[in-house]
């Protein structure tokens, strides 16, 4: 029977220092993602989603009462690859490619998108996500947050950027200082060649 797996980090783990350790990222990939995999694949038997890509068992099981707890593993394996992704060595800073102009005819400019999505990843009460997203019909961007697993693909919208939220995200390194975390990840880590990417595909309905 085929498995849900645990994708590798797209980097070394001692790669985004100083500003994530590599202790965060033994912990927060190898423990707690893990734990999402492994607890998954415990589920799946007799659930009707053996074998189904992760999308698709995201997408059913979020419309299913009965499935809530495969949605929550399944979701949270999702948002964490796509985590990891939203990051990248000597990233951050202000967006390149299609989405410099999209983000400016969204927000105004990047300072304002700055602001928001700050606001949103350090608002979030309790553990969740802060997303940049984009309409699947037109493209027009916009800031959401999430609780828990939620994610944007049970909303009609594509994923293009996240943060994590989480406490275990950031407690090894920045303790209580969320604020703190999210202005890093914004101007050290942001990896906009993989958001760019995302955002381009968004049409054709991809998402990894």
């Amino acid at each position: 029977m085929s498995q849900v797996t645990l994708p590798d980090l797209p980097y070394s783990k001692d790669a985004l220092e100083p500003h994530i350790s590599a202790e965060t990222l033994e912990f927060h990939h190898d423990k707690h993602h893990a734990a999402y995999v492994n607890k998954l694949n415990e589920l799946l038997p007799g659930s009707g989603l053996e074998g189904k890509e992760l999308d698709e068992i995201i997408k059913t099981s979020a419309k299913d009462d009965s499935k809530t707890a495969i949605f929550n593993q399944a979701a949270q394996v999702w948002n964490h690859t796509f985590y990891w992704n939203s990051m990248t060595p000597n990233g951050g800073g202000e967006p390149t490619g299609e989405l410099k102009d999209k983000i400016n005819e969204a927000f105004g400019s990047y300072a304002k998108f700055r602001e928001e999505f700050k606001n949103a990843a350090v608002s979030q009460f309790g553990s969740g996500w802060a997303w940049l997203v984009a309409d699947s019909e037109g493209g027009k961007l916009s800031i959401m947050k999430t609780s828990n697993a939620d994610t944007p693909m049970v909303h009609g919208k594509v994923a293009v950027l996240t943060c994590d939220v989480w406490e275990h995200a950031y407690y090894i390194d920045y303790r209580n200082r969320r604020p703190d975390y999210v202005d890093t990840f914004l101007d050290n880590l942001v990896n906009w060649e993989y958001a760019n990417a995302k955002y381009h595909e968004r049409s054709a309905g991809v998402e990894e």
